[in-house]
């Protein structure tokens, strides 16, 4: 190399101290490129990377549950959950309102069902139950006795109402007579009507007046009191805890009980009089309804108190079926 040049050939730019001397420059030319490869080289893929799904382009304009449900379901999407509420709103109303307030197909539905007419045997009377039974007397036996001893021990309302008997206040009742005991229930239900419109009877002088109903007036709960006919076995069936033994009447809650055996047969002292003790049994048990409680004989030859205990005995007085003779 002369000069101090590079040792490839290339020229370089003169220094400072070449100037100064006023030596020649070669010019300086761009060196000649490398050529170019006629074959390019092989391509090599990039690699792909993943993009999350919520970074997408496409997903930046993607519709949320609820507006996909509406693209959906159309208008349905809004009426179905208005719907769920109203329906929901009237069962609650249904719910928190009276029977009085429902509608009349609802009303009937809620009502009590009553699958007889003939009203239960009350649990809870108001007074104590009452009745002939003594335990120092020994059960009386009247003869023969042609009557039905223990019948179903269901009861059945005998249908009919009469007039208003009397006057006063108004007392209703209705008659019942057990069933299977073999009873003409029209003919008892008679003989209760006539007994208490007798002027004789607990209505005398406008104390107070009776009127009997029906059915339809028994399954509505519209009386006051029932007389009611039952067999002997099944006595204690409608006057528990009274002890009639089977053989006396009774009066339990607002029921007169008439004890079949006695209105088949009465009782010795009536001495064959039936129906004299007929009209007196009636009396007496409705008198237990009326609020009136036991009598005693007032003396021997007297008339015998109505609520004076006759199936028991007369005890000197002489029989009466009535409470105003």
């Amino acid at each position: 190399m002369v000069g101090g040049g590079p040792a490839d050939g290339r020229r370089v730019a003169p220094g400072p101290a070449a100037l100064r001397q006023g030596r020649p420059v070669a010019p300086l030319h761009p060196r000649p490129a490398a050529p170019r490869s006629a074959r390019p080289g092989p391509l090599v893929a990039r690699p792909t990377v993943p993009v999350p799904p919520r970074q997408r382009a496409g997903d930046r304009h993607r519709p949320g549950r609820f507006r996909r449900f509406v693209l959906r379901y159309g208008w349905r999407a809004y009426a179905v959950p208005l719907l769920s509420i109203a329906t929901i709103a009237v069962l609650m109303d249904l719910a928190l309102s009276p029977a009085a307030q429902l509608p009349d197909a609802f009303a009937a539905a809620a009502a009590p069902v009553s699958t007889t007419p003939v009203p239960t045997v009350e649990s809870a009377p108001t007074r104590p139950a009452e009745g002939d039974a003594d335990a120092s007397l020994a059960p009386q036996v009247a003869g023969d006795e042609a009557y039905v001893e223990t019948g179903e021990g269901t009861l059945s309302v005998v249908d009919g109402s009469s007039e208003v008997m009397g006057t006063g206040p108004l007392r209703r009742f209705i008659v019942e007579v057990e069933d299977g005991i073999d009873v003409d229930g029209p003919g008892f239900a008679e003989a209760v009507q006539t007994t208490l419109g007798d002027p004789r009877s607990w209505g005398n002088g406008g104390t107070m007046s009776f009127q009997r109903v029906g059915a339809a007036q028994a399954t509505a709960g519209s009386f006051d009191f029932k007389v009611t006919l039952v067999s002997p076995g099944h006595m204690e069936t409608y006057c528990p805890g009274v002890g009639t033994g089977g053989y006396t009447s009774c009066r339990y809650g607002d029921r007169a009980v008439i004890n079949l055996a006695r209105w088949a047969t009465a009782v010795p002292d009536y001495k064959g009089d039936i129906a004299t003790y007929r009209r007196y049994v009636i009396n007496h048990e409705v008198g237990h309804v009326l609020g009136h409680g036991h009598e005693q004989c007032p003396g021997p030859g007297q008339v015998a108190p109505v609520m004076q205990q006759q199936t028991l005995g007369l005890q000197g007085c002489d029989k009466n079926a009535w409470p105003f003779p």
